[in-house]
């Protein structure tokens, strides 16, 4: 494929995003954004400061970045276009420099799901199970451009017994009820600027991994700098869950099942520690296996690497939340990892990709990897 160089889109808006203004595109100096597996993505835009009268900048004056503007920043690499994110400014810093030209302007905000965690709420879900409520709280967003994918869950709570009970904002009580299903929920950017998919389930491990992180193979080298493994045996728990029975008031405990996660090394690193999960006692079987399960599913991965991508050579942006290939290591770390983090470095003339990836355990499953 020819080389068709890497472009940026600036989108910016009060609601719906419009391509940025020339002034705001010719002062722009940087964008760093990260994108992450659990928490909250972010960006930092830097720009140039000149006043363009006496009393103000131009580009504070006009309002371009008063808080929340949105912002999408659309990477384009060989002519295929990726949403690295869909966010909200939350603050900018103004540093003046005495010297022309030299004065900065920092702009700094928090990904789409940023609106879901602005208000605190008091309210009741009788009869619903958790899965139509995580819905009904999404659909209140949908002018964000909100696409629900939700995993359905069959504990219908009765009336009798427990009322589903919001105190907090739609995101933490989002957040609490992926935790008690053992699912994750976060918000990410499509192909389509302004429309994001907010994913209620599972910690998806499948799909096909993106193409290899390559090292030691000449050309095909795409790493800028060698990447760093770490094993730590102290990184995974084993979770130990004790119920009470309501009517003889005798404490059960309930086994640990293991991770849905699929494999990802043929030697995983066994859990040295053992934890006890509180506030369990009152939780039903099928809960306490749940809370057992995202428990032991958090802390399974020990082995982490890290490193810097140059995008040229790779040729696409590199995805967090999404499995890739890693090869030229060496067997006991090639193989496939799942992304956690991706920091995108943009400036004129240059764009790095720096990554981190996990997996259980040591030795590849494969013997190739997606190229």
């Amino acid at each position: 494929m020819p080389d068709l160089g890497v472009r940026l889109q600036l989108l910016m808006g009060p609601t719906v995003p419009l391509p940025a203004p020339y002034p705001v595109v010719d002062a722009l100096v940087s964008i760093e954004v990260t994108n992450r597996d659990v928490e909250r993505d972010g960006f930092q835009m830097t720009f140039t400061l000149g006043k363009d009268s006496v009393l103000d900048y131009g580009l504070l004056s006009n309002g371009y970045f008063d808080p929340p503007a949105r912002v999408i920043v659309v990477v384009i690499i060989n002519a295929l276009p990726q949403v690295v994110i869909d966010g909200i400014i939350t603050s900018h810093q103004v540093i003046p420099s005495n010297k022309p030209g030299e004065s900065k302007l920092v702009v700094t905000g928090e990904d789409i799901s940023l609106q879901l965690d602005l208000e605190e709420k008091s309210a009741t879900f009788p009869n619903q199970p958790d899965s139509i409520i995580v819905t009904r709280l999404i659909a209140d967003y949908a002018t964000y451009g909100l696409v629900p994918v939700v995993t359905p869950t069959t504990d219908i709570p009765i009336q009798t017994d427990r009322i589903p009970t919001q105190q907090g904002t739609d995101l933490a009580y989002i957040q609490q009820l992926a935790e008690r299903n053992g699912f994750v929920f976060y918000i990410e950017p499509t192909l389509v600027p302004g429309v994001n998919t907010a994913y209620w389930g599972v910690d998806n491990r499948l799909g096909i991994p993106q193409p290899a992180l390559t090292l030691n193979m000449g050309p095909d080298t795409n790493v800028d700098a060698s990447i760093n493994f770490s094993l730590n045996a102290l990184g995974p728990a084993a979770p130990q869950i004790t119920i009470v029975e309501p009517n003889t008031k005798i404490a059960i405990s309930i086994p640990v099942p293991s991770s849905l996660r699929p494999p990802l090394a043929s030697r995983p690193v066994p859990a040295l520690r053992k934890t006890i999960a509180r506030n369990t006692a009152n939780l039903s079987p099928i809960q306490a296996a749940l809370r057992a399960l995202s428990s032991s599913s958090d802390s399974s991965d020990a082995v982490t690497g890290t490193g810097q991508l140059d995008s040229v050579r790779y040729g696409r942006v590199l995805q967090a939340r999404r499995l890739v290939g890693v090869r030229g290591v060496g067997f006991s770390y090639d193989g496939t990892y799942y992304v956690q983090a991706v920091t995108h470095h943009i400036e004129r003339g240059k764009y790095k990709q720096n990554f981190t990836l996990k997996r259980e355990g040591c030795g590849a499953l494969v013997p190739l990897v997606v190229t």
